[in-house]
């Protein structure tokens, strides 16, 4: 349960710090948001709003957790938000690269499922 309540905040704060970062980039009627759902362990960072005329919504990542482990479902980031979980001190063993088909999961360091 502590390894749990561990990768919940590395998750939040990680999301935090990129919404902040993305947030300076002052995209008028584009807001960068994030949303916890710790009873069900899902995590987004998306942006959401209106570019002129033009709607604009997007999940730039999506994590979960199951069974012990963090899934990355989604993952727009440049250097990749399982290098930034691996930083936090998160064992390539206990992440998934959910977006990877499973027959290309073997071929990482990550966990397969």
């Amino acid at each position: 349960m502590a390894k749990l309540t561990q990768y919940r905040q590395i998750i939040q704060k990680i999301l935090t710090e990129y919404r902040d970062w993305a947030a300076g980039s002052n995209q008028i009627g584009v807001q960068e948001c994030v949303a916890f759902d710790e009873e069900r362990d899902h995590y987004f960072w998306f942006s959401v709003g209106w570019d002129g005329k033009q709607r604009d919504f997007g999940v730039t990542v999506y994590l979960r957790m199951e069974n012990g482990k963090i899934w990355i479902e989604e993952d727009w980031t440049k250097q990749g938000i399982a290098n930034d979980l691996l930083e936090a001190g998160v064992p390539p063993e206990d992440i998934v690269l959910g977006f990877q088909h499973p027959s290309k999961r073997p071929l990482t360091e990550f966990a397969i499922a």
